[in-house]
């Protein structure tokens, strides 16, 4: 079972994320998320959300509830 951000925003964070991973990977969780979090207009709880989302590896963007 996976997790699935709610929201549009925050899904298109994760999968912005995703993406920045694979093409920078030597870049910080915590900038990306910071940079995420302004790009996609988060709020201070969304962020903090997504900070944990990401860092505990269980965001699947693409990934259907089960």
């Amino acid at each position: 079972m996976s997790l699935q951000p709610k929201g549009e925003k925050l899904r298109k964070a994760v999968r912005w994320i995703s993406q920045q991973r694979v093409e920078e990977p030597k870049r910080s969780l915590g900038a990306l998320v910071s940079d995420a979090s302004r790009r996609f207009d988060l709020s201070p709880v969304e962020g903090d959300f997504l900070q944990q989302l990401v860092r505990e590896g269980g965001a699947d963007p693409e990934a259907e509830p089960t």
